[in-house]
């Protein structure tokens, strides 16, 4: 007589009726009954929504570049300012040249352009970003070494004006040309003082 659950030897029989809609576990063989190449499509296809979520999180948290005019180089991409005000402060600190100054004469300087404190946080924090100063404990180092070049850079106007720095009256005003724009009106000292030609 053959038992139950055994073959003519007497041998246990294996139950090929298992479950083939079951999601594979990661490490099992595949069960009697469960084609090889369903078993392993339904394994990649765990493996890969478990590993999904964090890839997509690391490229998100990558920066954005921008590619210079050769196609060949790619940067961090430059934050775009609405304000003319934060370009303007920029290009002013390009064309310091001091070695190095405090960080209120910095903001002295910048106070030329705008005497907003969050138009001044942003651009010092811009300037940092775009390799235009170091700050280290207070100290600011300008890096960019492009000096105002009074001969082309600086336009005199007769007239009546306020300087930009000191407030005094002016019967001539010099101005600054700077690729984002015109910063002034200076008297003959005071812009010397806030480019950095000459020291307070």
């Amino acid at each position: 007589m053959v038992r139950d659950g055994a073959d003519s030897d007497g041998e246990p029989t294996d139950d090929a009726s298992g479950d083939t809609d079951s999601t594979p576990e990661a490490g099992r063989k595949p069960a009697d009954g469960e084609r090889l190449t369903d078993w392993q499509d339904r394994r990649d296809e765990d493996e890969h929504q478990t590993t999904a979520a964090p890839s997509e999180a690391g490229e998100r948290e990558r920066p954005d570049t921008e590619t210079d005019a050769t196609g060949e180089k790619s940067t961090p991409a430059r934050y775009t300012h609405d304000d003319e005000r934060v370009e303007l402060g920029l290009a002013l600190l390009e064309r310091l040249e001091h070695d190095s100054l405090s960080l209120a004469d910095v903001v002295d300087r910048i106070e030329t352009v705008t005497s907003d404190p969050t138009v001044t946080r942003t651009i010092l924090d811009e300037a940092e970003l775009r390799g235009i100063i170091d700050r280290e404990d207070g100290i600011v180092r300008p890096k960019s070494r492009q000096y105002v070049r009074f001969e082309q850079d600086v336009v005199q106007r007769e007239g009546e004006f306020d300087c930009q720095r000191c407030g005094c009256g002016l019967s001539t005003g010099h101005f600054i040309t700077l690729e984002a724009g015109e910063l002034g009106p200076f008297g003959s000292s005071c812009i010397r003082k806030v480019t950095g030609r000459e020291t307070d």
